[in-house]
């Protein structure tokens, strides 16, 4: 079954004149997540690559198609976790840096610390040599064309988030059965300046043990936190549940729960995976034995070989 690396873009509803672009996007993410496992590279090198590659996608909401804050600019979250040692890195409320998920794992590999935020995230990067770009740069023109709807007296950001773009993971299974996962939002859209949702905290935005397996999480922030949804789909798998049983066992009862709709993308230490929402919508991409998988909808599954072009 290994290796494999699996992707998503994001739970909600995805206009129409976007979704190919969505679709397009994780499955030249999982691609480029894959290329790393195909070349022996671990399943933490598999997921930083696809979701850079994402963040660097103004389709999805992360990097540089992030949301904005009520004043208007750019907050981010990362996570990463690596399922051999129980290493964890991830930053909150970041500004100006077009790869929160590579600082995330820089906070990882060269810190004591799980997590960093707001300047002291920016300290430690300019101590990393990562360099800054401008806060423009990040910033697209739908974005803040959603930022100016959502000023609006009668506006629902919370509402509006679960539609147009997402969160950003993926999770992979090396050649040695290890398991990772990468996280990465820009957060709830025209949300509270130093608001931080699930994806930075781990357990609710993610987690990876090579004795259960890998979860990236994507959806309502407070209401992912509120169940810990990460790990307990883990929980559910150490039970016997299958990823895919697991996944919307957990998801069930965070709708039922808190009324939190979301998706994951789960895989397990022997490579069997899972692309599950309660969304309209996720985008999702897989690929594992050179063969593509992915969907948009609830009940799709496309599969063609990562040889033939989309």
């Amino acid at each position: 079954m290994l290796p494999v690396v699996v992707v998503h873009g994001g739970a909600g509803h995805i206009p129409k004149e976007r979704s190919e672009r969505s679709i397009s996007g994780v499955c030249s993410a999982a691609q480029a997540g894959y290329v790393v496992l195909q070349g022996g590279g671990s399943s933490m090198d598999a997921v930083v690559k696809a979701v850079t590659h994402l963040e660097n996608d103004p389709s999805f909401n992360a990097g540089c198609g992030s949301v904005l804050n009520q004043k208007g600019e750019v907050e981010m979250d990362a996570l990463v976790m690596d399922g051999k040692t129980l290493g964890s890195g991830a930053v909150s409320a970041v500004h100006n840096i077009a790869n929160p998920i590579q600082l995330a794992r820089l906070v990882m590999d060269k810190t004591n610390h799980l997590c960093l935020t707001a300047e002291g995230a920016s300290q430690f990067a300019r101590s990393m040599g990562v360099p800054e770009v401008p806060q423009e740069s990040l910033i697209t023109e739908y974005s803040r064309m959603r930022w100016k709807k959502n000023l609006a007296p009668d506006a629902n950001p919370v509402e509006c988030q679960m539609g147009k773009m997402g969160t950003v993971g993926a999770v992979a299974v090396d050649s040695e059965g290890n398991v990772a996962c990468a996280t990465s939002t820009g957060g709830i859209l025209n949300k509270m300046e130093g608001r931080v949702g699930d994806t930075p905290c781990i357990g609710c935005g993610g987690y990876a043990d090579n004795k259960t397996g890998a979860v990236s999480t994507t959806g309502h922030g407070e209401a992912i936190m509120k169940v810990i949804l990460a790990r307990l789909i883990l929980f559910h798998m150490e039970q016997g549940q299958s990823a895919e049983a697991a996944s919307d066992l957990a998801l069930a009862y965070m709708k039922s729960r808190v009324d939190g709709l979301g998706g994951v993308v789960t895989v397990d230490p022997q490579g069997h995976w899972a692309a599950r929402f309660s969304s309209l919508q996720m985008a999702w991409a897989a690929v594992q034995k050179d063969t593509l998988h992915y969907g948009l909808y609830s009940g799709e599954h496309f599969t063609q070989s990562i040889d033939d072009p989309r």
